[in-house]
Order: structure tokens, then sequence, then C-alpha cells
């Protein structure tokens, strides 16, 4: 999914400075962001207080949306640089394309992995015809300096790994949870799980304590930690953890998301992760005159035009604002 916020501003995330060694219990607000003319998404990452977690960069919250009569998710052609795509869904189906020659469709808790590297680029829309409601999220991995200019490819896994407790299902979408490791290929210390709750269940997951954790609540009455956190909403839990307690008043589900805090400073702009402007200038030239990053076929209409950068330099800020 791309970031069509037209005002898209620089941002430096990363780095050790701002990392809770402790748990916390940090509630996020989304911010609510139009995508395209059917869809509009709640953005918890990067978020007014909190940027990062581990190397998880961005978080987008989207529906349940009824779009039986509406053309649904329309995203069309764009770049990446830098960073990893995870593509999940609870309903609906979602049509990736991309510039390597993948059509893959999406359906709910299959993992679409893309891997930018150097670079990429990529559609996704509803199919055609397709299901009437749509609910998921979309979410980036930053790219290590080590991996961040690999050859870019698309994974598509439909089983995945799974942990149970009573009442408890966590679907591994990416690293390892409780012994359980997704085939999807990550490049930091990371966990991505999907937590299915049943009405009146309460379990305790086991944690890494080295981990920063937070969990993005997808729908139902939901307690984390104690804390109510209710569907599009996302609690920080810092550090230290080798636990975690949950309690479902109705079926619920939930996105843990987790991972060593990512040492490496970053900067985001648009739909690029660097880590100087310069790339930044780079990359947005070479999709406006169209190089670098190949072509996406079959998308039914024009690619996404950069906006434009902003007049004044990047102050860094760190992890938070």
């Amino acid at each position: 999914m791309s970031n069509l916020d037209r005002q898209a501003a620089l941002s430096v995330c990363g780095g050790r400075g701002f990392v809770v060694a402790e748990p916390v219990r940090e509630l996020l607000s989304p911010r609510h962001v139009r995508l395209g003319e059917s869809t509009e998404v709640r953005r918890l990452l990067p978020n007014l207080g909190r940027r990062m977690v581990g190397a998880w960069a961005f978080v987008d919250h989207y529906g349940p949306d009824d779009i039986a009569d509406e053309p649904g998710m329309q995203v069309p052609p764009h770049p990446h640089i830098g960073l990893q795509t995870v593509s999940w869904l609870h309903e609906g189906e979602v049509l990736h394309r991309d510039s390597l020659g993948s059509l893959a469709t999406i359906r709910p808790r299959e993992l679409g992995l893309m891997t930018s590297g150097r670079a990429i680029s990529h559609s996704e829309e509803s199919p055609r015809p397709h299901a009437a409601l749509l609910h998921g999220a979309q979410l980036w991995v930053a790219l290590p300096e080590a991996h961040r200019n690999v050859e870019p490819h698309f994974q598509h896994h439909a089983g995945l790994p799974t942990v149970t407790a009573p009442g408890l299902t966590a679907t591994v979408i990416l690293g390892t949870l409780d012994g359980a490791t997704s085939p999807g290929t990550a490049y930091t210390p990371i966990v991505g799980a999907d937590l299915a709750l049943s009405a009146g269940a309460e379990a305790r997951l086991p944690l890494d304590p080295d981990f920063e954790y937070a969990v993005l609540s997808m729908s139902g009455e939901v307690e984390v930690d104690g804390v109510p956190v209710v569907p599009g909403s996302m609690l920080y839990l810092g550090c230290g953890r080798t636990e975690l307690p949950l309690r479902a008043e109705s079926d619920a589900g939930l996105m843990l998301l987790g991972g060593e805090p990512f040492e490496e400073e970053i900067l985001m702009w648009w739909n690029f992760v660097a880590r100087t402007q310069d790339e930044i200038t780079q990359a947005r030239e070479a999709w406006m005159n169209g190089d670098r990053f190949g072509a996406v076929r079959g998308y039914d209409g024009a690619p996404l035009a950069a906006p434009a950068l902003p007049a004044v330099p990047l102050k860094p800020r760190g992890r938070v604002r």
C-alpha cells in the first residue's frame, strides 16, 4: 500500500535513544487518511507519539468497509526502496502486481510479503468481482543497512504456522513466536502475529524481553495487560516483558508487532526508506523519469506521481516526536 499523503513529510526514525527499556502501556490513537475514493485508513505508525516498533515503521488499519457497490481498494503503481511491505487481511481480497511480473491474490490470513530492496514498484486493488467486505492492515518493515539494497522479491504464503492455547490462536506472520517461525524472509530479529481470541478467553502469550512490542486491535472487545484497546488503536508495550496477559470480552482480533529496537536512524518519506535526503531525492527523480523501478503490467490506470519534496531540510528528531 502506498502512502497517498500529498503533503508527505520527511521524518527520521530508529535509533535506540528513545526505546522504553521497561514495560509500559502507551495507547496510540490513529490519524485518518483517505486512500483512493472508497477507502479510509487509520495510520498508527508513524505516530505523533512514536515512530517505530522494532523494525516496524508503518502501520495502516482499514475497514471493515462495505465495498459491495464500490471499487474497493485502488492503489495505482508506486515505488518503494529500503523496506518490506506486509499485506494482511481479515476479510476480502487484494490483487498484487509488481514490476517483477508477480501477480497474486492475497486472501484472509495469507502473507503477502514484498521486499523492495534497491527498488521495486507495485499496485494493489480489489479484484473484479470482489467480496462485499474489506478489512485488513498494511505494514512496512525497515531493512537494515546490510540488506537494504538486496534484489527485490515477492513472497506469497497461504499456509502459516500457528500457536494455540485455550481460546487463542496465534498465526505467525513474520519472525518467530513461541517456537513457531514464519516462512517469510526476515532481515532483523522481529515478530508479527495475528491473534484470534474467543469471547471470554484469558491467555498469557510468551514474549522475548529483549524485544519491544505493540498490539494493534483489529476487532472486538479486548484488554491487553489490563488496558482496553478498541479497534483501530494500538497499545505500545515497551521492552522487558516475558509474557503478555490478554482477556477478550467478545470474539476479538489483534496483531502483535515486535522486534529488537532498530539501532539505525532511517529517513522515511512518501514510499521510500533511506538514510540521507540525497537518496530520497534521487529515488524520487528516478521514479518521475521512469528509471530504476521498472513497470507494473496489467493495472488499468496511470502510476502515482510523487509529491513535491519539502522546501526545508530534514531536522532529525529520533524515535519519538
